[in-house]
């Protein structure tokens, strides 16, 4: 996929960047890290705007590792759900009386 170059703003600070995403996902992107670069500068006046920038980084971080510990989860019940309910459809007496395809 080719990538495209934008021109973003982020933190006040004007970057180009190149994204195979299209400019609502750029968007949505540079907002998310706005808002979390923002979120760290307003918990005082001692924090950098480099140290805003980390904080912000890992807390982005943490919400992604999160998720996909939750998705994980998630994906190990559905398996484990999907393998009990297709060992019980097999062992049921309509698989033993050739009325499956």
């Amino acid at each position: 996929m080719e990538k495209k170059l934008f021109n973003v703003n982020i933190a006040g600070l004007p970057m180009k960047l190149r994204s195979s995403h299209d400019r609502e996902t750029v968007d949505q992107l540079t907002r998310l890290v706005e808002e979390k670069v923002e979120e760290a500068l307003s918990r005082g006046k001692q924090v950098s705007f480099q140290n805003a920038l980390l904080l912000a980084s890992l807390h982005i971080a943490e919400e992604l590792l999160t998720l996909k510990k939750s998705m994980n989860e998630d994906l190990n019940f559905l398996k484990t759900k999907s393998k009990t309910i297709l060992s019980e459809l097999e062992s049921s007496p309509l698989s033993k009386i050739g009325l499956e395809q």
